[in-house]
């Protein structure tokens, strides 16, 4: 009974003594220690190792212990110390106590005596400034009461000037007056419910509306659309009326700008009517030519009257470009029969000269109804020039580093009309690569193939050289009128004739051998019969082998650049129809061809020594095995104790 109470003794002592990780914590911050004895994990078979860590430490054990023991009596010293100090603490405690609570009783007190003093001091400051609230709100209503009726002043007397100035159509002082009047009747939205200012607003829509209907009325007696009567020059009564126009309903100027351009290309349709004989293609410079003189004669007589913000000159170009596609695309659909490559080809070389053209001079603004942006180019009336004369598809070979120009933004306003007829061109396109493709193998036939011991022999094939030139050409030419479909379709062309190319010129010409394709090895020449030889070559033939290797390897390499610049010149959503790699696998199987008729040349070039190198081979093995038979004949006659002549 008595180990059972002193057992749980000590597991009472080991559980108060132990604490807990945050105690632990707060103790080693507040009393840093590096004694072992005073860390939480202490281990008495590891300190005990520590200080006696052999036998012969175990020498100095007294003097271990004595240090412990004085170290236990020290700290029972310190421990009576505390105890005995702490005997008085709790009257103390006490007594601070009930000090504390005197002081905050006395601080209760003399906050509430400064909260009752600024109460006073917040009512005698409300009857101090009373007086002076009341005069600012009465300055403040006053302020805005003499704002609004100096505003209601001048919406009267505004809209009374507004209605005089337009009854006499002074356009120049309406302009200015109706801003201002618009900007003061946005200040009387609130107060639409009183009478007066509701009828000022409906007296200022009324006059609105008459502005526009009088406005219109004076353009179309200046400009009529119909009639005999030829329209009218500038005058400054139109322009100030433009500037009035800016300030009503959008649809006031838009009309504006429709009635002065259908009148000023009214003629355009007359001279060119689909039954005219200017109307084919073959005078389609004249319809260029005829634009640019009405927008010369446009910027000599009007180009003061309209605002420079409605870019009327851009404008009166662009619905020519639009009357032109459609003009165009009626009498191509009905004399398609008449359409010829070089006449279409002269159509849209004139047709993208001209909108090349349009862009030196115009933003392109109107097409997206943005803000003008201001034009750095010079304001003199480029259509005096010169067209460019250079032919589409003419221009020197693009740098692939250098950086695309920005595109034109009328690029296909006109030509676009054209696309639907692009097929002459691309069975043109046909007809010319046939006959070139016939002239590569005529000439082959003449010519022969390359020589050996010349500079050409083994070099590529000048034919295919001139075949992706022709193709660059092509394909330059077709994007410039067309990024579409055409191009899908030359893509068709171009694939049928590099098939054609591999197998008339190059497979075609390869020389032929009488042995199997899978070729020669060393292995069949050494199971062949004696006296059996493969087909080999003459020198001429090796040589138009490796011209024709030389060439497929290069048509092989341009067929897949010629791919990529196919998708860099289509359209993006057309990208993945441009498909080269049958024709590139057709490049392969020449090489590999190619190759095979080397090896197999090769092969039958060493048969003659592999041949008599097996021979030599069974001869000295044949000898071997004799020499061999012998000496075990030998030896069994002398086990049996016989002689032989022969051993």
């Amino acid at each position: 009974m008595m180990e059972e109470e002193e057992f749980e003794l000590a597991e009472d002592l080991e559980a108060i003594l132990h604490l807990t990780p945050e105690v632990q914590l707060a103790i080693e911050q507040v009393f840093p220690s590096q004694d072992p004895l005073d860390r939480a994990d202490f281990n008495a078979v590891e300190y005990i190792n520590t200080l006696f860590p052999t036998e012969q430490s175990l020498a100095n054990i007294d003097d271990v212990v004595n240090k412990i023991r004085l170290k236990i009596r020290r700290l029972d010293d310190n421990i009576r110390t505390v105890v005995r100090g702490q005997t008085n603490v709790g009257q103390d405690g006490r007594q601070a106590l009930e000090e504390a609570q005197i002081a905050i009783q006395q601080l209760f007190g003399k906050i509430k005596d400064i909260k009752d003093k600024a109460e006073k001091s917040e009512q005698m400051v409300k009857e101090i400034t009373r007086d002076i609230k009341q005069l600012d709100h009465a300055k403040r209503h006053l302020t805005t009461s003499i704002t609004t009726l100096n505003h209601l002043h001048m919406l009267a007397g505004g809209v009374d000037s507004l209605e005089a100035m337009t009854r006499k159509r002074q356009y120049g002082e309406v302009a200015n007056l109706l801003q201002g009047v618009v900007n003061v009747l946005e200040h009387f939205h609130k107060y639409m419910g009183i009478p007066q200012i509701r009828q000022l607003s409906e007296r200022v829509k009324a006059a609105q509306s008459e502005l526009g209907t009088q406005i219109l009325a004076d353009f179309e007696e200046a400009f009529p659309s119909q009639g005999s009567k030829r329209p009218g020059g500038p005058s400054n009564v139109l322009r100030d009326a433009c500037l009035v126009a800016n300030v009503l309903d959008a649809r006031i100027k838009q009309e504006i700008i429709k009635k002065f351009i259908r009148q000023h290309l009214s003629e355009y349709l007359v001279l060119f009517q689909e039954n005219q004989d200017v109307a084919w293609l073959d005078k389609i410079d004249r319809r260029y030519a005829w634009i640019k003189r009405q927008l010369v004669d446009y910027e000599e007589k009007y180009g003061r009257m309209f605002p420079e913000e409605w870019c009327m000159t851009e404008r009166i170009a662009v619905e020519f470009c639009h009357i032109t596609k459609v003009e165009l695309a009626k009498v191509m659909r009905t004399r398609a029969k008449e359409i010829e490559v070089k006449l279409l080809l002269f159509a849209i070389q004139r047709t993208t000269n001209f909108e090349g053209l349009l862009a030196k001079r115009f933003t392109g603004c109107t097409l997206t109804d943005q803000k003008r942006p201001e034009s750095p180019l010079d304001p003199t009336n480029p259509f005096l020039e010169d067209e460019p004369g250079e032919d589409v598809g003419t221009e020197k070979d693009e740098d692939l580093t250098k950086p695309k120009a920005p595109d034109n933004p009328f690029h296909g306003i006109v030509s676009k009309c054209f696309e639907p007829h692009l097929y002459v061109y691309i069975e043109s396109q046909d007809k010319n690569l046939g006959e070139l493709i016939d002239r590569f193998v005529a000439d082959f036939r003449v010519q022969g193939p390359p020589k050996a011991g010349t500079d050409e022999g083994g070099a590529v094939l000048p034919s295919c050289a001139d075949l992706f030139v022709y193709y660059k050409k092509c394909m330059v030419q077709c994007s410039q009128l067309s990024t579409g479909e055409p191009m899908i379709a030359l893509t068709t062309v171009f694939q049928k004739f590099l098939r054609e190319y591999a197998w008339k010129i190059l497979s075609g010409n390869l020389p032929k051998s009488s042995s199997n394709s899978g070729g020669l090895t060393i292995t069949s020449l050494l199971k062949e019969k004696e006296g059996s030889e493969a087909a080999k070559f003459t020198v001429d033939e090796l040589c138009l082998i490796c011209s024709i290797l030389s060439t497929a390897e290069y048509c092989l390499a341009t067929t897949q650049q010629l791919e990529e610049k196919l998708k860099e010149k289509v359209d993006k959503v057309l990208m993945e129809r441009i498909n080269l790699t049958g024709e590139m696998d057709t490049f392969s199987t020449v090489i590999s061809n190619s190759i095979q008729l080397l090896v197999q040349d090769l092969d039958a070039a060493c048969d003659p020594a592999l041949t008599a190198m097996s021979k030599v081979g069974l001869a000295g093995s044949a000898l071997h095995r004799l020499s061999g038979a012998a000496q075990g004949t030998c030896q069994l006659h002398q086990d049996s104790g016989e002689s032989h002549d022969a051993c």
